[in-house]
Order: structure tokens, then C-alpha cells, then sequence
């Protein structure tokens, strides 16, 4: 992490720190004021943009439902594919309380991150300790990627989107497969709502 002086606030983003088992002690060990910001989006969503990701660049993969099931039976959650173990929140959580308060968290819903990004972004200014000047004059919603952009202020470039990674079109999922993960990740979502105070509406 580089230095930060009276005034700064240091930023830094990786993805797999928040599902990675030794980093909650490294980070403590570097910083215990540290605030953390972690961004959620329902498990089953989610493990379905997982595996988009990873056919986009792999698309002799198996499908879906195969890799999501033990012995492609739509009954049993194979719990060792990433996609899936990633969504179980609580698990990593459960971790890095170990080390941290909950004060020192915030959670983003990813869903609510699209619906309503100022919202969202007034909610982590605000745990930050900063000014809130990120409002809903920054965004526009962008209907071909379906999810909102960054306006730039007037004269200064064209709006930022995010890259072309971003807003594939997922696959179609059978009912009923989606149904049984909902129903796996039901109780694991309930006791993340207990610990983080935070119901994020997943069904």
C-alpha cells in the first residue's frame, strides 16, 4: 500500500481478498483501522456471471447445471465449484470477524449498486467520513449493457463504462435448477442477514 498523508484516504481493490483465507490476518497485521468495503450480489447471480466469465474465455466448458451439480443430478449443490463456495458469504465473514469488528465493514449491494448507484455510493461516502459528492448527476443508465456509467464532468471526455467483461448476456438457466440453488444458498443467506444487520432481498 502506498503512503498516505494528513487529508488522503488510500484506496485498494481485489476481488479475492474478501474470499481468500489468510488475507484478513495480513491486512490486520498491516493496518486494525483499516475500513473495509465489501460489494455483495445474490450467490446465484452471481455464480451464474462466474461461469460466463469462465466460458467467454474456456467454451469447451461443461454447462451450468453440470458443473453446479454433483453427478448431474439437480439435487446435490457441488459445494467445491468456486462459483458456488464463493457465494456462501457468511463462511468468509464468519473469517475475517476474527480480526475485525463490524463496525469497521460495509456491505454494497450489488443489486441495489445498478438500481440505484448514488444511493449506494452516498451510503459508503458517509461510512467513509467523506463529503458526499458523488450524486445522481454522475450516473446515467446505459440500456445496452444494462447497468449504469460514470458521467464525466461537462468538457472533460466522454462518459466511463465499464469494459466489454462486463454486462454479457447470461445463459439460460431451467427453472428448476435455479430453484434448487436458491434454495441451497436460503439458509446460508439468512444468518449473513442476522450478522451484517442488512437484509439484501435475495429470493
Amino acid at each position: 500500500m502506498p503512503a498516505t498523508i494528513e487529508g488522503q484516504i488510500t484506496m485498494e481493490k481485489t476481488p479475492s481478498y474478501f474470499i481468500t483465507k489468510g488475507v484478513p490476518a495480513r491486512i490486520h497485521n498491516m493496518s486494525r483501522r483499516v475500513k473495509l468495503l465489501i460489494v455483495v450480489r445474490d450467490p446465484v447471480t452471481r455464480a451464474i456471471s462466474d461461469y460466463t466469465q469462465a466460458v467467454s474465455k474456456r467454451p469447451d466448458l461443461p454447462s451450468f447445471e453440470r458443473m453446479a451439480f454433483v453427478n448431474d443430478s439437480v439435487g446435490l449443490v457441488d459445494t467445491s465449484w468456486g462459483a458456488i463456495r464463493i457465494g456462501v458469504y457468511v463462511k468468509h465473514l464468519e473469517r475475517w470477524l476474527q480480526y475485525f469488528p463490524l463496525e469497521q465493514m460495509h456491505f454494497v449491494s450489488g443489486e441495489r449498486l445498478i438500481s440505484d448507484p448514488a444511493g449506494e455510493m452516498a451510503k459508503v461516502q458517509r461510512f467513509l467520513g467523506l463529503k458526499c459528492v458523488v450524486t445522481e448527476k454522475h450516473f446515467y443508465f446505459n440500456t445496452t449493457k444494462g447497468f449504469p456509467c460514470l458521467k464525466k464532468p461537462e468538457g472533460s471526455g466522454s462518459p466511463h463504462c465499464l469494459g466489454k467483461t462486463k454486462g454479457r448476456q447470461h445463459p439460460h438457466i431451467d427453472a428448476k435448477v435455479l430453484q434448487r440453488l436458491r434454495d441451497f444458498f436460503r439458509p446460508f443467506n439468512q444468518k449473513f442477514y442476522q450478522m451484517t444487520g442488512q437484509d439484501f432481498g435475495w429470493s
